[in-house]
């Protein structure tokens, strides 16, 4: 089945507007926001940099890099008309951050506009990778940064034995929410493939234990793409969910997502 976010203006209400909870919810998670940081710390940012956030969603890297850095300009790009409402309204008040309607294939900005370049978990989603990377090439100016933070969702586990059923809710969502699941391991041979040189590499590890509401959306949603498409009855869905929840609260819950951040210069 497709990557939803593949074609996400073409998406449902519905559709969008739960993406839209997940995406805010994924963001303020501790644990995501302390790897944020992380790469964001290693980022050369100096007064009057331009940067751009492509896919951007509902904004919420584009207003942590805003207010990062408020003299800096951000610009946030996304090619989903309801994800740019959503951002422009969360975002109201921030000066230095606007959004814009595009796609990472045909970004609508001039050659050499940015210092900066972000995609946050977005490339997992992009159907064609090198098109993206040689997009990016050509909106960055010489010496500019291209920042990359992905998801290796190869690693995506709920599993706490073998045949775990909770394991199929995680390969379910995997299969609809992610264009390539082994992105990470293609990415530094792409940028330089692209012309870019790679100038720094880091790994991290999510865990989904004590706080575990971001992987629970994973299981969520896996039940109900099976639901969806037939695989399950409605009733084992709601019974996927509530086993979920039954090990969250006796502690017995584990969730598991390898992150890697790639920092390379034009």
């Amino acid at each position: 089945m497709p990557d939803v976010y593949a074609d996400i203006a073409a998406a449902d209400r519905n559709t969008l507007e739960n993406l839209a909870r997940i995406l805010e919810l994924r963001a303020a998670d501790p644990q995501q926001v302390a790897m944020r940081m992380s790469y964001q710390s290693e980022i050369e940012l100096r007064p009057g940099t331009a940067l751009l956030e492509v896919g951007c969603g509902t904004g919420p890297v584009s207003r942590a890099l805003a207010q990062l850095r408020t003299d800096c300009q951000v610009f946030g790009v996304d090619p989903s008309p309801f994800f740019l409402t959503e951002a422009r309204r969360l975002a109201e008040g921030i000066a230095n951050l606007q959004f814009r309607q595009g796609d990472a294939r045909h970004l609508p900005f001039d050659p050499g506009t940015f210092d900066v370049l972000v995609f946050h978990t977005t490339l997992c989603h992009v159907p064609a990778l090198d098109q993206a990377l040689a997009e990016a090439h050509r909106v960055l100016r010489p010496g500019g940064q291209l920042v990359i933070f992905d998801a290796d969702y190869s690693t995506t586990s709920v599993a706490i034995s073998t045949a775990d059923p909770l394991q199929a809710c995680a390969a379910a969502t995997v299969e609809a929410i992610v264009h390539d699941p082994y992105l990470v391991q293609k990415l530094a041979a792409s940028i330089q493939r692209a012309g870019f040189t790679v100038r720094n590499v880091r790994s991290y590890g999510y865990h989904g234990v004590t706080d575990a509401n971001y992987m629970l959306t994973i299981v969520d949603r896996g039940a109900d793409v099976l639901a969806g498409a037939g695989r399950i009855g409605g009733d084992l869905a709601a019974a996927l969910k509530n086993e979920a929840r039954r090990r969250v609260e006796t502690g017995t819950f584990f969730g598991h997502l390898a992150y890697a951040s790639v920092i390379a210069v034009r």
